[in-house]
Parts: C-alpha cells; sequence; structure tokens
C-alpha cells in the first residue's frame, strides 16, 4: 500500500466522470475507472482507450557514461543501447532477490527510466548513490508523465494525435513540444507509452480522446496485464522473489529484464545458478477464483493446498471476460489439476499460464557428461 504519493495526483483524476483508485492502493492519485470498468477493457482489446498512468516516478540520467555505467549495476544488457531504443531491466540484491524493475528509454543523450511510484524515490537515491567516479547525472525527471494508449487502433489515434507510433517493441522516437513515445509488447500487442511534459497533461489526454481512443482506468490496464501474466513488482513479488520466478530471464528480443550473457552485476551468481543448475522454486501463474464467493483475496494473502500453503495471491482483479483472476507464485511442483483456496475463494491455475522450463540446462548437461550419464 502507497502511504505517501511521491508524485502529485493527477489533474485528471477530478476530471467528469473519473472515479479515483481505492486510498492505499498502487494506483492512488489516477482514475481507477470512467464510469465502466468492464467496458473500458472491451475497448482496449477492439478498439483503443488512454490510461493515465502519470502516477509512475520518473528519472533522468545525463552524462556520456549513463549507460555503461548502468549497464554495471543492473540486470539487462543496455551498454550499447541504441538511441531510440528502450528496455525492462531490474536491479537485484546481492542474493538475486528482485529490489526494482524498471522500463528505461535512451533518446538524444539522455536515459528516462520510469518506475512504480512508491519505489521510485528509493531507485533514484540507489543510483545517486551508485555513481561514484562515473559520467553519469541520475536526477527526478518527473516533468514527464506517463499515458499508455492500448488497443488496435492505437496506431491510427496516435497518429490522428500527430504522433509517430514506433513499428517495433521498445523503439521510442520524440515527440513535437517534448517527450516521446515507445512501444511495449504488453499488456497487449498494441500498447503504446507516451511520455509528455507533465503541464501538458491535461492538453495531450484531450488530444487523445479527440483522436478517437476512448477514457481507460487502472482497472483496464491491470486486468489486461494479468490476463497476459505480466508481473507488477510489489504486488506479485515478495522479498524473496528472483527473476525466472515472474518471467523477467531475458533481453530486450525475449521481452525479458534479465540478460544471460552480459557482464557482472550484483545477483547475477543467483541469476547464472538457477540458469544452469536448477530450478525456480516458484512460478507466476494465472489463478480463475471462485466469483460466487463473497469477497476477494488481497495481495500477499496465502494460496493453500489441502490447508498447506503452497504459493502467495498477487494482483487480483475482474476482466471482463474471464470474470474474477489473479496471479499467484506458487510452488513449481503443485500440479496444475489441484483443487487451491486463496483468502474466501476456490481457485485453479490456468494450465495455459504454467512456463514450460523442462529443458536441461547447460550446466546441468555438462556435470552429466562428465559423470558419463
Amino acid at each position: 500500500m502507497v502511504d505517501k504519493l511521491p508524485v502529485s495526483p493527477s489533474p485528471l483524476v477530478t476530471a467528469p466522470g473519473a472515479v479515483p483508485a481505492p486510498e492505499g492502493s498502487p494506483d492512488a492519485g489516477v482514475a481507477w475507472h470512467h464510469g465502466d470498468p468492464l467496458g473500458e477493457q472491451r475497448s482496449a482489446e477492439r478498439s483503443a482507450v488512454v490510461v493515465d498512468r502519470s502516477h509512475r516516478f520518473v528519472i533522468a540520467i545525463s552524462g556520456p557514461e549513463r549507460l555503461t555505467w548502468l549497464h554495471t549495476i543492473s540486470s539487462q544488457h543496455v551498454a550499447a543501447l541504441p538511441d531510440g531504443s528502450s528496455a525492462e531491466n531490474l536491479s537485484l540484491d546481492v542474493n538475486g532477490r528482485v529490489e526494482h524493475h524498471f522500463v528505461q528509454t535512451d533518446l538524444d543523450g539522455v536515459t528516462w527510466i520510469d518506475t512504480e511510484a512508491d519505489r521510485g524515490p528509493d531507485l533514484l537515491s540507489f543510483l545517486t548513490k551508485m555513481v561514484f567516479w562515473s559520467k553519469a547525472e541520475p536526477r527526478d525527471g518527473n516533468e514527464l508523465a506517463v499515458l499508455s494508449v492500448i488497443g488496435p487502433d492505437a496506431t491510427a489515434v496516435l497518429d490522428a494525435a500527430g504522433v509517430a507510433a514506433p513499428a517495433e517493441p521498445y523503439a521510442a522516437v520524440a515527440v513535437a513540444g517534448g517527450g516521446f513515445v515507445r512501444r511495449m509488447p504488453w499488456p497487449t500487442a498494441d500498447s503504446f507509452d507516451l511520455l509528455v511534459p507533465r503541464e501538458g497533461l491535461a492538453t495531450w489526454w484531450g488530444r487523445l480522446t479527440a483522436a478517437g481512443a476512448a477514457p481507460a482506468g487502472t482497472w483496464a490496464f491491470e486486468a489486461l496485464r494479468v490476463a497476459a501474466v505480466r508481473p507488477r513488482i510489489g504486488l506479485d513479488t515478495d522479498d524473496r522473489t528472483i527473476p525466472h520466478e515472474v518471467r523477467w530471464i531475458g533481453g530486450p528480443a525475449e521481452h525479458g529484464a534479465v540478460h544471460l550473457e552480459k557482464g557482472c552485476y550484483r545477483g547475477q551468481e543467483t541469476v547464472a545458478r538457477v540458469h544452469n543448475l536448477g530450478k525456480p522454486p516458484r512460478h507466476l501463474v494465472l489463478l480463475h477464483l471462485d466469483g460466487s464467493a463473497e469477497g476477494r483475496p488481497e495481495p500477499g494473502d496465502p494460496v493453500t493446498a489441502g490447508g498447506r500453503a503452497v504459493g502467495r495471491i498477487g494482483t487480483v482483479i475482474d476482466h471482463y471476460e474471464l470474470g474474477p483472476i489473479a496471479l499467484a507464485l506458487v510452488k513449481r511442483s503443485i500440479p496444475t489439476d489441484t483443487e487451491l483456496v486463496t483468502g474466501p475463494c476456490a481457485a485453479s491455475i490456468d494450465p495455459d499460464s504454467v512456463p514450460v522450463d523442462d529443458a536441461v540446462q547447460a550446466g546441468r548437461a555438462a556435470v552429466d557428461r562428465l559423470r558419463g550419464r
């Protein structure tokens, strides 16, 4: 839960029809929905919507060594990130547990990072402390605010609003008047983040809705994200989460946040050991919840099987087609047909959401060869 907003509440949250996110929500300060949360989800999958995500914390990093420096203290391969490119990235602790998840875009000599509202100040503090002698200058970059345009008509909406939509995931282009637009591979295949000057937030909202995007809240964004089995740090992770458990392994081409072929960084030993020799103890799955139950589980509630805890619940949301769904970290050994309970709800694992991890790791294969197996 968020006790204090590090970014001022959005001016759009008081617009007619906007319903603010619940107090204490990680999305506090922006609209939860605009009167029809399920209809907004349908529009996001059938036409186009715009979602106010201006509560995300933005950091700007300048300096000629910004990329090589960031490369050494994070999990993604970004030392030579081309201008106009983006990547997802992590900061890990010494045991390989996830501390921060962020999206970074390098454009015109500046790296822009956006992350969760409640974690942004800590991430900025960490980056500032890690500069040492490097020619990199991290600072608060909240002069830019995030709007997301989602749906099969998103490109047409952006074009009508005077924005050139990038064709490839993680590509970014500058926007006239300041800011940039980047294409994201989630929560749908047609998703764009538009980072615009914060003082022009209302103007951009009006321009995008006039261009054909229906107003939508974070409820719609979160429902699509959960259905796509994309984790959100702090909701779908805990203080024990390692990247393998929540599908963050891979470079930008794999839409991941941990590159497996890069130099040393904090937490790398755990990443390499699990990748080469072991399996993660848990994995992220989609749960279908019993909609007839009175109430819903809360993030962090245990997931049980036969009265025994086998996981933890993450984001819980109502989807316009799937009904009540949730993400959960569950033990990898739990069969998909296991009857589960979380909070007041019976739950079942969506078998299509279970990652396939039956490949023999390179390190394990090498050990077997040495032993003559």
